[in-house]
C-alpha cells in the first residue's frame, strides 16, 4: 500500500496543474499561480514522501514527469497565452494577434525537454544543470500577476514578454549549473550559499507576498551563477 503514497501525492501535482491551467484560459491569473504554488507543495512532498518510505518505481520518476509539464510547463504558458492576448500590440504586430500568443507554448515544450533531460542526466543528483521548472513557472506566474494591467498598455511590454519566453526555454535546457536545496546536514559549513539564498527570500515574501517568487527566481539565477564563476577561479 505504501508504495502507492508517492504516486498518490504526484497525481495531486498534476490534478493541480489541470486546475491552474483551466483558470488561467478564464483570466485569473492570480489563482492559477496559488494552484502551480499548491502543485509545487505536492512535488516536494512526493519525493520526500518516496524518500522516507524507501519506495521507487519506474513509473513514479515518470508520472512525476508528466505532472511537471503540466503544473510547470503548460500551466505558465497559458498564463502567458491569455495575458498576451490582452496586452497592446504595436500596428505592425496587431494582424499577429489572433497567432502571436500561441509563442507561450515554445515555454512548455521546452519544460518537457528539460524534465526528460533530467530523468537521463546523471550529473543532478546534487543539484542542478539548467532551471528548474518550478522555479521558471514561478518567475512567470509572479511576473504577470505583480505587473498590473497597467503595464500591458505599454507596447514594450510586449517585447519584453516575448524575449523572455526565448530566455526562459534557453534557461530550462541550458548547461548552467544551479544549486539545490537538498542539505546533506544542516551546519552553515558547505550550505552557505542555501542558508544565504533563504534567508534574503524571508524579507523579499513578506514584503510582496505571492508576487515575490520573480525576484526570487532572477535571484536563485543571479547566485547560481555567481556560485559557478566562484567555482571556477
Amino acid at each position: 500500500m505504501k508504495k502507492h503514497i508517492p504516486n498518490s501525492i504526484t497525481c495531486c501535482n498534476l490534478v493541480s496543474g489541470c486546475i491552474a491551467t483551466a483558470f488561467a484560459f478564464t483570466g485569473e491569473a492570480k489563482i492559477a499561480l496559488l494552484w502551480i504554488i499548491i502543485g509545487a507543495v505536492f512535488d516536494f512532498f512526493d519525493g520526500m514522501t518516496a524518500r522516507l518510505l524507501h519506495v521507487s518505481s519506474p513509473i513514479g520518476k515518470e508520472l512525476d514527469s508528466l505532472a511537471d509539464d503540466i503544473t510547470f510547463g503548460v500551466a505558465p504558458s497559458t498564463i502567458i497565452f491569455t495575458q498576451l492576448q490582452l496586452m497592446s500590440y504595436p500596428e505592425f504586430l496587431e494582424p499577429l494577434r489572433p497567432y502571436l500568443p500561441f509563442v507561450a507554448y515554445i515555454m512548455a515544450a521546452f519544460s518537457a525537454l528539460r524534465l526528460a533531460k533530467f530523468n537521463l542526466d546523471e550529473r543532478q543528483a546534487l543539484g542542478f544543470i539548467g532551471l528548474p521548472t518550478p522555479a521558471n513557472a514561478l518567475f512567470w506566474g509572479s511576473l504577470l500577476v505583480g505587473i498590473g494591467e497597467q503595464m500591458y498598455y505599454r507596447p514594450w511590454t510586449l517585447y519584453l514578454i516575448l524575449i523572455g519566453i526565448l530566455v526562459s526555454s534557453w534557461l530550462l535546457v541550458s548547461e548552467i549549473p544551479m544549486f539545490a536545496l537538498k542539505f546533506k546536514h544542516w551546519g552553515w559549513k558547505g550550505n552557505e550559499v542555501k542558508y544565504i539564498f533563504l534567508l534574503t527570500c524571508i524579507p523579499l515574501l513578506a514584503i510582496f507576498g505571492i508576487t515575490a517568487f520573480a525576484i526570487i527566481v532572477a535571484w536563485y539565477v543571479v547566485l547560481s551563477a555567481i556560485v559557478k564563476q566562484q567555482a571556477s577561479k
